[in-house]
């Protein structure tokens, strides 16, 4: 029997009709959009695919190839399928089957790797897509910690992270959020640099250049002495569900004087309290392998506990 569905690869001409859907969709967010995949179209080679059914569009995958892998973005945080109202457990394992035939034909990967979209996001349930992967023999092959906090129901912070709230309050410290993703920027390069030796995986312009298309979801805080000086900063991925923390950069005198504490204590219980989760972001090294017990439990102390970022593996 001729299957109903069609796939198709994700071409310039599609962008309007890919961004529509994301914005309706169950488990979509700004990443998925063209204007944020495509800041870094000359670093991935973009092999996204859209599913139609009966001519109705009703998943999208957010993907790249390499020359032996299908992957969900690498660009992106997460990058499972993109699903409407109308999907199910059974059409999503039928969609994953005519997607293994589509991969067959048209390339010559042999290894599909799938980044879920972790349940945080969703607006509803959607994970038929973790029921497909069991069913499809894929292997787990990557899980990174991530520290979130349900907002509504957050425990609140430990002693010691109280503590330094109060320390940061007696020191005259001010939180400001603004554009001044310069002066941040020199604070995050060299608190990465002494101590992890690495930098930031963009570059001050293109986290511009994604903050000036999407200027409600990408914001910038800073906490600062009275001069103006940036002792501690953070880059916010805002979505419907999720505030994702996705840079926090500090400075000697900042950690000493509890101005992280009082950011986070700003943002989690004044301005993000109405946002359902709070991700702090993950505390791992090596795809998960190590976890960074130091860092984690800094983040445990303001409240939160363990959400998953999975990555899996299927033989094409």
């Amino acid at each position: 029997m001729e299957s109903r569905w069609e796939i198709k690869r994700y071409s310039d001409g599609c962008k309007d009709e890919w961004d529509d859907f994301v914005r309706d969709s169950r488990n979509g967010t700004f990443l998925f959009m063209r204007g944020y995949m495509d800041y870094h179209a000359d670093r991935f080679a973009d092999f996204s695919l859209m599913a139609y059914r009966d001519g109705r569009l009703h998943a999208l995958l957010p993907a790249h190839c390499t020359a032996t892998e299908f992957c969900s973005h690498r660009g992106l945080t997460y990058g499972g399928v993109v699903t409407d109202e109308k999907m199910t457990a059974a059409l999503m394992l039928e969609l994953f089957g005519e997607i293994f035939r589509y991969l067959r034909t048209y390339t010559s990967v042999g290894k599909w790797i799938y980044s879920p979209v972790p349940y945080i996001y969703a607006r509803y349930p959607s994970e038929e897509d973790l029921y497909a992967l069991y069913r499809f023999g894929a292997r787990l092959s990557g899980r990174k910690v991530s520290t979130v906090i349900p907002s509504a129901t957050a425990w609140g912070f430990s002693t010691l992270r109280r503590r330094k709230v109060k320390h940061a309050v007696r020191e005259g410290l001010s939180i400001s959020r603004d554009e001044d993703f310069s002066a941040f920027w020199k604070v995050l390069e060299g608190n990465l640099m002494e101590r992890h030796q690495s930098r930031p995986v963009h570059t001050l312009e293109e986290i511009m250049l994604l903050h000036h298309r999407f200027p409600q979801q990408i914001l910038l805080y800073r906490v600062c002495r009275a001069e103006g000086r940036t002792v501690v900063g953070c880059v916010l991925y805002v979505t419907e569900r999720v505030v994702h923390v996705q840079y926090i950069g500090s400075t000697p005198e900042g950690r000493a004087c509890g101005a992280v504490d009082l950011l986070f204590h700003y943002l989690i219980h004044e301005a993000y309290k109405d946002v359902p989760y709070f991700d702090m972001g993950t505390s791992v090294e090596e795809g998960g392998r190590v976890l960074n017990e130091g860092l984690i439990f800094q983040k445990e102390g303001f409240g939160g506990r363990a959400v998953v970022y999975d990555t899996y593996e299927m033989e094409v």
